[in-house]
């Protein structure tokens, strides 16, 4: 077993007349926190962009555990238990708080397919007390502030049990409060990049 839970490898990543990464390397044991640092444009949204299979890198392989995996796309990446909260939110308006955090991986009964809400709001419910990201499951995202969104946001990656978490420029949209009561959250249990 490999001491890195995730190692991204000589990563480039090139758009037309810029090379955004170029020969990155970057390796992550479980349980650390690391946060990448540099100016607007340096690549930092790019490098975990490719992590979170948005982008393709042209060189470069990404192991988890030690192994060569593909991360075509976010669901790939969901897959390997690597979640992506991003710097403008991926919530729908007009959906309540817990749709937003079950829509794609929503629990359904075995015989006729119907959809398990009760078990989403428990879970739901327990990951917002473990991790102190007190949310109100039944309130809709179009009237709920920016700093619960982003708790939204976070519950949904939690949700799906993902075992690293990627924030893109986590308190770029939050007020100062909101951001204190962002790392204020119990035990350390979340990290920023």
């Amino acid at each position: 077993m490999s001491e890195y839970i995730i190692e991204m490898l000589h990563i480039t990543k090139e758009f037309p007349g810029i090379i955004a990464n170029d020969d990155i390397t970057l390796q992550l044991r479980k349980g650390e926190i690391h946060a990448l640092l540099g100016e607007n444009g340096a690549g930092k949204s790019t490098l975990m962009s490719v992590l979170f299979g948005m982008y393709q890198p042209e060189k470069g392989e990404i192991r988890k555990n030690g192994q060569v995996v593909q991360i075509r796309d976010p669901n790939d990446a969901n897959a390997l238990g690597i979640g992506m909260v991003h710097q403008h939110f991926k919530l729908v308006d007009v959906f309540s708080v817990l749709d937003n955090i079950i829509l794609g991986v929503e629990p359904t009964a075995t015989t006729f397919g119907f959809l398990q809400k009760a078990q989403a709001r428990q879970k739901v419910m327990e990951l917002s007390e473990r991790y102190g990201l007190k949310v109100d499951p039944d309130a809709m995202v179009e009237d709920i502030t920016v700093g619960m969104q982003q708790r939204t946001e976070i519950l949904k990656m939690l949700y799906r049990d993902n075992e690293v978490l990627i924030f893109d420029e986590p308190t770029a949209v939050l007020t100062p409060q909101e951001t204190v009561s962002l790392f204020s959250v119990p035990e350390g249990n979340l990290c920023s990049s």
